[in-house]
């Protein structure tokens, strides 16, 4: 009789450890999820008839191994996107794949602009000295910077918080200007009660010499994407509608080959017996008792649920988990038939709308962190890309907060309220608008965290559970490096190995290279 493993969650990190197993063992997987569909947190949700990623999610890795399963589930365009062509804008295709205005299952290939919005104005992110910065900032800001970076460069603090680790890659000048309050909107802490261990995951090697080397060579052809920092690419990956679409896909796939999905199903509780855990107990909307039984327990569902899900578990472990910190996520998307945030650069675009994918919003004055334009990611997610714009900015919370606890109508009237702030549009040119929630979306690095190495070490030692993604792993992991900690839980089961290397995906100070 087949072996059967129950995986939680059915987010990139599931999804990739069920397609594993039934590609690469003669085990059998269930995927247990909670909501009503696949994709987690980089899910795309439609909204009478426009498409929107919880949170940007550009597809980009240096592991080829993701690269090449990408590929599998979603080939690469062989011709440009409609808005590529309206637009005669050159742009990298693959020699035999489908025309994007033809096929549905397709990747295509974006270029990337990000930038912050400060003062009112553009900034390249990351920073650089360039000379709009300098006409932005001033001569006298800038060259505080500059010295502030220079001292930094042979001062260094020790590291014992976020503040001091990106004070010793950018300088004081620069990090009070463009980090120190927008870390404290996302977070809601303080840089100093954050652990650096948040830069060492989403920063990693990047610095303000980096930044400014990439600047000069990137358009001299002198350096590639893969040899880039994360956050300095220029060209990224995403599915023709959103980047839930392949996780759809994947999940049609994992049914096709033989494994199974439950959707609305949440896990309640484990039994388990001599270090081993033998059953997960879920539960169905109408409240039905779902007994799963299984060799192997691979699990993406937070940590704290999962802790507090055992019997008879230690009580300091217990209250270390439950004191884990998270933080919880709003989106408000808007419809919109006239967009006023114009185009100031060089790059061509429908309607002459702002380029960027996404732009970070620093102003003091606006309550929203981040601001996505999803006609750039993809014009097949927008109803009427031609004449329209689908919006969204994007909140930080803590459950039960008062950003939280307000009512959908209350939050659209906080985001109406920093889209006149910014200028965006009119209040009359919103032509339809929508709210959504995630909670845990952002496994946080303060408070009980600096324990967690108990917790983990606790969960380890059970013989056949194994811990993946980024609530699976209490870890800010890019969505290359929740699949690629499924693709080493399969490998752990498959040779009994030990479970260290799960762990220590996306531990190294550069990102992630086979």
């Amino acid at each position: 009789m087949a072996k059967r493993a129950v995986i939680i969650g059915a987010g990139p990190a599931g999804l990739t450890a069920a397609y594993e197993l039934l590609t690469k063992t003669d085990i059998i997987p269930i995927i247990l999820e909670e909501s009503d569909s696949a994709g987690g947190i980089a899910k795309t949700v439609f909204h009478n008839g426009n498409g929107i990623d919880l949170g940007g999610h550009r597809l980009f890795s240096k592991s080829q191994i993701i690269l090449d399963m990408w590929e599998k589930f979603l080939p690469l365009q062989g011709k440009p996107p409609i808005d590529d062509k309206i637009l005669g804008r050159n742009i990298t295709v693959s020699k035999n794949g489908p025309d994007p205005d033809e096929a549905d299952i397709v990747m295509l290939k974006r270029k990337r602009l990000s930038r912050i919005y400060y003062l009112r104005k553009f900034f390249n992110y990351p920073i650089s000295l360039s000379l709009a910065t300098i006409l932005n900032m001033g001569i006298i800001r800038t060259a505080k910077s500059g010295f502030s970076y220079i001292k930094s460069c042979f001062i260094k603090r020790e590291e014992k918080n976020l503040e001091d680790f990106m004070i010793n890659r950018f300088g004081k000048v620069l990090y009070e200007t463009f980090f120190e309050k927008y870390t404290q909107k996302v977070w809601g802490l303080h840089p100093k009660q954050i652990s650096k261990e948040w830069g060492e995951q989403r920063i990693k090697g990047l610095s303000l010499s980096k930044a400014i080397i990439n600047a000069i060579l990137s358009p001299l052809h002198l350096i590639s994407n893969k040899k880039k920092e994360t956050t300095l690419i220029d060209e990224y990956f995403y599915p023709k509608y959103g980047c839930g679409q392949l996780w759809n896909i994947m999940a049609d796939k994992i049914i096709e080959l033989g494994g199974e999905i439950k959707f609305n199903t949440q896990v309640v509780e484990f039994k388990h017996s001599d270090n081993r855990i033998t059953s997960v107990i879920a539960q169905r909307p109408d409240g039905q008792e779902i007994i799963n039984n299984a060799d192997y327990i691979i699990s993406s569902m937070p940590i704290k649920d999962l802790v507090l899900g055992l019997e008879n578990i230690p009580e300091n472990i217990e209250t270390i988990a439950t004191e884990l910190p998270y933080r919880d996520y709003i989106l408000a998307g808007f419809y919109i038939d006239k967009f006023n945030l114009k185009n100031n650069t060089k790059i061509r675009t429908i309607n002459n709308i702002c380029p960027d994918s996404w732009i970070y919003l620093q102003e003091d004055d606006i309550t929203a962190g981040r601001l996505q334009i999803m006609n750039n990611w993809s014009p097949y997610l927008v109803k009427d890309f031609k004449n329209k714009v689908f919006i969204s900015l994007e909140y930080f919370a803590n459950e039960g907060d008062e950003l939280w606890s307000l009512s959908d109508d209350e939050m659209l009237k906080v985001a109406i309220k920093d889209i006149k702030s910014l200028n965006l549009t009119e209040e009359e040119h919103i032509l339809d608008k929508t709210v959504i929630r995630v909670k845990k979306a952002y496994p946080a690095y303060f408070g009980a965290y600096s324990d967690f190495y108990k917790v983990k070490d606790y969960l380890n030692s059970f013989a056949n559970l194994y811990c993946i993604g980024r609530n699976g792993q209490h870890k800010y992991n890019n969505m290359d490096h929740s699949m690629l900690s499924g693709i080493e839980a399969v490998k752990c089961i498959k040779n009994n190995a030990d479970k260290k290397i799960l762990w220590e995906v996306n531990t190294e100070k550069e990102y992630h290279e086979e």
